[in-house]
């Protein structure tokens, strides 16, 4: 009997995989080199954290410290209020801002009115849109001493105070102001998942007696869950970054007792103050609690509800 043939080695299968599909390779390159220009070559730049960094001796050239900086940012005045802050701003905005969309996609998903449907996507699409320049400038203007909203409120009963100077409403004005922006942009995903449960669950539901709310809980929930838990996965992983530009944009010495974040503290203390290896061993810290927050949550989507990204 003749002799089998040898099974092709990896190399092989890779040469004749790069051969076969050449022109799909050539248009993932750009992409790669994305990827490694703008995320993987700067992660050298990391090392700056570890040194006393000095812009003219170089990264190689400056004087190794080692976790100096992560001991005086851990030892600081202000770690404790930075922590808290930022922990605070996305723990509301996971509890009030995450459902959002959600809930607006159901209730969208319930219009018999198409026209009257479209219309409120529309609406709710728009603050998407709009520079968060505009938005922040808008609510410093509508939350004004002499604002829309402060006027409204004063004819409520309140005192006609300057409401971005108190340090208590901050965190609710950030995270309404975040809810209006996002709620309609982030119900598109939700509204689409909605649009692929196979409409004969609910034809089979009708028949066997279900109403529009055991339909909503034992099919459109259960059909909503694999994006819900992905995304939710996602967005815990960020559970202690906030966008420093909005932010930036609202508070002010006043208010920095809730609205100081970690990524604001790095904006001052690296580009204002131009301490560079501090806002750098500041800023790894921040992305190694990210990279933990993530895996963990990960691991918990996937041991409670089988979902998960990887």
């Amino acid at each position: 009997m003749p002799a089998s043939k040898a099974a092709p080695s990896y190399m092989q299968r890779l040469r004749r995989d790069l051969v076969n599909n050449k022109w799909a390779y050539a248009m993932l390159l750009p992409v790669l080199a994305y990827f490694v220009v703008f995320h993987y070559v700067p992660v050298y730049g990391a090392l700056i954290a570890f040194k006393d960094f000095n812009p003219a001796s170089g990264m190689a050239g400056s004087e190794w410290v080692g976790l100096d900086w992560f001991k005086q940012f851990f030892n600081g005045l202000y770690f404790n209020r930075l922590m808290l802050n930022t922990l605070m701003l996305n723990v509301y905005d996971v509890l009030l801002g995450f459902p959002a969309p959600i809930v607006l996609a159901l209730l969208m998903n319930e219009l018999t009115s198409l026209r009257f449907k479209q219309f409120v996507q529309t609406v709710t699409y728009l603050p998407h849109f709009i520079s968060v320049v505009v938005v922040s400038g808008m609510v410093l203007d509508f939350l004004a001493r002499d604002g829309v909203l402060t006027n409204m409120l004063v004819a409520l009963g309140a005192t006609p105070d300057a409401v971005m100077n108190n340090p208590d409403w901050f965190r609710r004005i950030y995270v309404g102001s975040e809810i209006w922006q996002s709620i309609g942009w982030g119900s598109i995903i939700y509204l689409a998942s909605l649009a692929g449960i196979n409409p004969s669950l609910y034809e089979a539901a009708r028949i066997d007696g279900a109403n529009r709310w055991q339909q909503l809980l034992h099919i459109t929930l259960p059909g909503l869950l694999p994006i819900t838990m992905t995304l939710l996965i996602l967005r815990l992983g960020q559970l202690m970054s906030v966008g420093f530009e909005k932010i930036i944009l609202l508070y002010n010495p006043s208010t920095y007792e809730t609205a100081d974040v970690i990524s604001t503290y790095v904006y001052r203390h690296g580009i204002l103050d131009a301490n560079y290896s501090y806002a750098a061993a500041v800023g790894l810290f921040n992305s190694a609690i990210a990279l933990v927050l993530l895996v963990a949550a990960n691991a918990l989507s996937r041991r409670w509800s089988g979902n998960s990204i990887w």
